[in-house]
């Protein structure tokens, strides 16, 4: 992927060692501003696409594995208990919100 400039074709083999070395974000990345426009543009590049996904997944089925989510979604919900357990709890370091009045002795001279 260090042309510059490819041809839709050229474009769409590099596309397709990407998708299947699982790195779409490498390829984004290298497109220049022309050649992201003309994929863009162009229906034939689209539908190739389209085309390399399916083959690629046939191709890689049996070897597929589905996420499993679980595990993030029980630190999600550990992480919220956890935020929720914090807002209920007493804060330790507030103020009163009515000081101790302060007694001493008052004058009850008057000035000459």
């Amino acid at each position: 992927m260090a042309q510059i400039n490819r041809t839709i074709q050229e474009l769409l083999v590099d596309y397709a060692e990407t998708l299947r070395d699982g790195c779409i974000p490498t390829f984004l990345k290298s497109l220049t501003r022309e050649e992201a426009q003309t994929i863009t543009s162009s229906r034939d590049f689209q539908d190739a696409t389209e085309i390399v996904r399916v083959l690629n997944s046939v191709g890689f089925a049996d070897k597929a594995v589905n996420p499993n989510v679980s595990l993030f979604i029980s630190r999600v919900d550990a992480e919220i208990a956890s935020r929720l357990k914090k807002a209920r709890a007493p804060s330790q370091g507030r103020r009163r919100s009515n000081p101790k009045p302060v007694t001493g002795t008052k004058k009850t001279e008057k000035p000459i």
